[in-house]
């Protein structure tokens, strides 16, 4: 069946336009600006590269051989009694089974190198900044500085930061494309991950997980500062704030689901709020005498650790 002039031309519009919307692609993953995010992009060239020493060969042997032994070419061997062929076989099979190893021992060192919870080697001191993941937004608590904000989050570059995720709803999945791994953020649980900027500047930060109808505004700005006072400075902003989480009753309302949020700023927050969200998870299986025992106990125990 012949195809028409017009649907040539409909086809080869058709690639173009595809090709125009996505040059406008954010390829973040692909322009990193930390150490991890750099490793990464390393891992996906080489990873692809060596996938490439199978896919190119295979395409450009598809249109060789399909014009090679075309009807009209006369000359081309024909070998209808051909079953086998030794050297055909090892390459078919040894290529591919070389690739596969190189690709297994790459995946197993950098798995253990990249590993989210290993901390980043370096002189400075790492930043600790605890992530809970709410509906639909994110709120960032900085123990050492004893403030809070939502869907902002700032450090230093060239510092390290340790960031210590959980959820106070559904699963969910933290992730800044540019500084590299993402990790999950789960009700009752802490997990971590260790990242660090090279350069200053604000990069998007997303939820990369499903989370229900606000999840397409589940969007934070990450700001890397150019040094320490800069940092200071953007602490010194929050700490200008009149709002305060000093208890569980304003992160409670602060938690209502809510939608496209604008970054927050908190003063005050309570030293103790990111242990007190993962553990009313683990107190909800408990038996009723013990949670109510637990809940009387709370306040004591908390000002002791203050008095300490």
């Amino acid at each position: 069946m012949r195809i028409s002039k017009h649907a040539k031309w409909g086809g080869l519009l058709a690639c173009m336009t595809s090709s125009l919307l996505l040059s406008g692609c954010d390829a973040a993953l692909l322009n990193p600006k930390g150490q991890i995010g750099m490793e990464q992009r390393t891992l996906i060239f080489t990873a692809l590269g060596l996938m490439l020493l199978v896919v190119i060969p295979a395409i450009v042997m598809a249109f060789v051989f399909a014009w090679k032994y075309r009807a009209g070419n006369q000359n081309a061997k024909y070998s209808p009694n051909w079953s086998h062929s030794n050297k055909i076989e090892a390459v078919v099979w040894g290529i591919p089974v070389v690739i596969i190893i190189i690709l297994a021992v790459l995946t197993w060192k950098t798995t253990h190198a990249l590993d989210p919870y290993r901390p980043l080697d370096h002189d400075k001191k790492p930043i600790t900044i605890e992530v809970v993941s709410l509906d639909w937004k994110w709120l960032f608590i900085y123990p050492e500085q004893g403030i809070a904000t939502v869907n902002e989050v700032a450090f230093p570059q060239n510092t390290p930061v340790e960031f210590k995720v959980t959820s106070n709803s559904v699963m969910n999945s933290f992730f800044i494309p540019q500084l590299g791994s993402q990790i999950y953020a789960m009700a009752g649980m802490q997990t971590k991950v260790h990242l660090i900027a090279s350069e200053p500047g604000s990069f998007k930060g997303i939820s990369s997980s499903y989370s229900g109808a606000g999840f397409s505004g589940m969007k934070f700005t990450a700001i890397a500062t150019p040094d320490d006072a800069s940092f200071e400075q953007w602490v010194a902003k929050v700490k200008q704030s009149p709002n305060s989480l000093g208890n569980m009753a304003a992160f409670n309302k602060l938690a209502a689901p809510s939608e496209f949020n604008k970054p927050e700023y908190f003063a005050q927050v309570d030293p103790n709020l990111f242990n007190n969200v993962i553990q009313k998870f683990m107190n909800h299986n408990m038996p009723a005498a013990v949670q109510a025992q637990s809940d009387t106990h709370q306040p004591a125990a908390h000002a002791a650790s203050g008095a300490q």
